[in-house]
């Protein structure tokens, strides 16, 4: 499982295409001009107590004080204290567009910890997160960071260690970093442009770093050009510097500058323009230093449109400064003060997109990008372990990845991590792994502790997985255990890492043995694919598990699938599910006899929603014509179902499944792929 020169070279590719489609919609980092001037905004909240009005935000603020130490804060826009959440970490955050916060922490052992749904925590949970620590990692003073939020990657101003860390998203434990950029002067904080693939770095002898082509020249950047805040006469005025923002659209920088960390009141904020071309001595367009300003150690500072917000560290204080690109330099006072014991980072608790899976939404029109298939063969082969790419209507491969062991199903959060079931049939243990930015940037690469983590171990009760589907708006994951002592869905959080127990388990009434697993995150329902041939409905279950539930024991429904008001004869085993609620249809396979490849079956089952007991089925697919044997797995996307049929090595596409006849019906689409595990339709975000 080791990152090797070939996988580095295939993520730079990765990055170069992902950056070169971006950029269509940015301004050129190189030649970076103002822009004209937006629209006048909506009026801001009300200021209390006299101060301004500003647009209502949530901020984050990391606090290292001695009473405070290790502690988030989320504040609004007037710094008026909303909540505080026990983080276990001291420095530098970002919160990312998947909502979790990423948090550097030197106050004991050095470390990166990510809690993942960060605003549904409370305090730091191994079961909901996991952090990058010990001796492998080369971390000893990590301060602040910056998320590359395409390609996956925390970046890190490793203080002591004078050095820029890099890490994979899902990277967790002692592990080494994809790759560390050492820098000429102690770094305390950094800014990453992922469009034009350039690291900005502060440095603490008050010079900043650029460095161009960084993930391009597979993290060895050759070229570092050194920016050093400077008068008319071309002498030094910037000290120390540690706050870093870089705003692409107008091509500008924003600095602050602690000066003497023991005086508390030479600090200062330095604007640049035209900072990606820039070298050399550069003279601000505009300084802000003096008494008035509060400016003593101005650790960090984040921007909200034009006002620019300041953990002001020696003076125990928020301050915003607002319009901060135009205006005077000099002596200005803050918009807005207001008290914050020792703050140390901040962040935008900004708002997230929706989060919607693929595989909620089977009937409505949308682009895909293509489809990932898993392969299990029996025996060790070329595709063991593989999760392969191939196009929509079947034609070509696209890409692959090595998970570098025997795996069996594959499935994608909302941000393109990819969670994939594996289990030891020797030593009767199982678990997932959680595969950074599978879905776009892993072509030809294999599973690396430096990008990805494992969920796995006694207290995972995890066997035999083998289906799963993922919920990105809750931040978990459902897994179908279908060893036989213990058979189960359990529900983790992809986020967690190592040995960590389910957040939720479910179990169907009898000792029912679940294949497969679909969550409906509209009605919060999850159906569960059994052995016995019938669906175990539960209900609530989110809700349940938020109120405090760790265990549900028998479903609330069960739905039989049925012709003519009878039970279909045994044998029957339904392994693949897909439930759609715009039409309330539920898809499945039962592939019958395992050891017979030729009786599998697809059947449709209308208004799944309410269905309880002997239900008919509206459509009924099967015969030699339709190529089912073992249809293991299925994905329902713009109302076309497509099918990994394992015992014949096939993947099946069956167009328009809610509405056609039943009968002996050939696939629209075929290819042969070897003993295909699980299937998933990967839209285009």
């Amino acid at each position: 499982m080791e990152f090797n020169k070939t996988s580095q070279q295939k993520l730079k590719l990765s990055l170069l295409a992902t950056a070169m489609v971006l950029a269509l919609s940015a301004c050129d980092g190189d030649d970076g001009t103002d822009g004209l001037n937006g629209v006048d905004g909506t009026d801001g909240a009300p200021g209390q107590d006299g101060s301004p009005g500003f647009a209502s935000a949530t901020f984050l603020v990391a606090n290292n004080g001695d009473d405070n130490r290790n502690t988030v804060t989320s504040i609004d826009q007037n710094a008026n204290v909303l909540s505080t959440v026990t983080t276990g970490a001291n420095e530098g955050i970002v919160f990312t567009q998947s909502g979790s916060l990423v948090q550097a922490g030197d106050s004991d052992l050095p470390l990166l910890r990510t809690l993942c749904n960060f605003e549904a925590q409370a305090d730091y949970m191994m079961n909901a997160g996991h952090e990058i620590t010990g001796a492998t990692t080369g971390l000893v003073n990590p301060k602040g960071i910056a998320f590359a939020e395409n390609a996956g990657l925390v970046m890190v101003a490793d203080f002591n260690g004078q050095k820029v860390s890099v890490f994979g998203g899902q990277a967790a434990g002692n592990v080494a970093p994809i790759a560390e950029i050492m820098t000429s002067a102690k770094p305390w904080d950094v800014a990453y442009d992922e469009q034009s693939d350039r690291l900005f770095v502060a440095l603490t002898d008050g010079t900043l770093a650029l460095y161009d082509n960084v993930a391009g020249s597979d993290f060895a950047p050759t070229v570092m050009r050194s920016v050093v805040p400077s008068d008319a006469d071309g002498n030094q005025i910037s000290i120390n510097l540690h706050g870093i923002v870089y705003e692409p659209m107008s091509n500008r920088m924003l600095l602050s500058d602690v000066g003497d960390a023991a005086i508390a009141d030479d600090g200062q904020i330095f604007v640049l323009e035209n900072i990606s071309s820039a070298d050399g001595a550069v003279v601000p367009s505009r300084v802000i230093g003096g008494a008035s300003t509060q400016l003593g150690n101005p650790v960090d500072i984040v921007l909200t449109g034009s006002d620019l917000r300041v953990a002001e560290k020696s003076n125990d204080a928020i301050l915003v400064f607002s319009n901060i690109f135009n205006g005077a330099s000099g002596d200005v006072a803050p918009t807005l003060s207001t008290p914050s014991v020792k703050p140390e980072s901040l962040a935008e608790l900004t708002q997230l997109n929706e989060m919607k899976d693929a595989s909620d939404d089977g009937i409505t029109t949308m682009p895909i990008m293509g489809l990932s298939v898993s392969s299990n063969p029996a025996s060790e082969g070329a595709t063991t372990g593989q999760v392969a790419q191939y196009s929509a209507v079947l034609s070509s491969e696209l890409s692959t990845f090595d998970a570098g062991i025997s795996i069996e199903s594959a499935a994608f959060t909302a941000s393109g991590d990819g969670v994939i079931t594996f289990d030891d049939v020797d030593s009767s243990t199982g678990g997932l792994l959680v595969i950074n930015r599978l879905k776009t940037m892993r072509d030809g690469m294999t599973y690396s502790d430096s990008y990805d983590h494992m969920i796995m171990g006694s207290d995972t009760g995890l066997i035999a997985p083998k289906g799963l589907d993922i919920a990105s708006e809750a931040g978990v994951v459902f897994v179908a255990d279908v060893n036989e002592a213990t058979p189960a869905v359990r529900v983790f959080s992809p986020c967690a890492s190592g040995n960590v127990a389910p957040l939720l388990t479910l179990e169907a009434a009898n000792g029912a043995r679940p294949w497969d697993v679909d969550y409906d995150p509209s009605t919060d329902s999850a159906y569960l694919a059994l052995t016995n041939g019938s669906v175990a409905v539960f209900e609530e279950v989110m809700r349940k598990m938020e109120s405090g539930e760790t265990v549900i024991t028998g479903e609330d429904r069960l739905i039989v699938p049925a012709s003519g008001g009878t039970a279909f004869a045994a044998p029957t085993n339904i392994h693949g599910i897909d439930y759609d609620s715009q039409s309330d249809s539920l898809v499945i396979s039962d592939v019958g006899s395992a050891a017979d490849a030729t009786d599998g079956k697809l059947y449709v089952i209308p208004g799944a929603g309410n269905a309880n007991g002997i239900t008919d089925v509206s459509v009924n697919i099967a015969g030699p014509n339709s190529m089912l044997g073992n249809p293991v797995d299925l994905m329902l996307s713009n109302g076309h179902v497509y099918v990994a049929e394992k015992s014949n090595g096939m993947i099946l596409r069956f167009d328009n499944i809610l509405n056609v006849t039943s009968g002996d019906i050939a696939p629209t689409f075929s290819m042969m792929y070897p003993a295909p595990e699980s299937v998933n339709v990967l839209t285009v975000d």
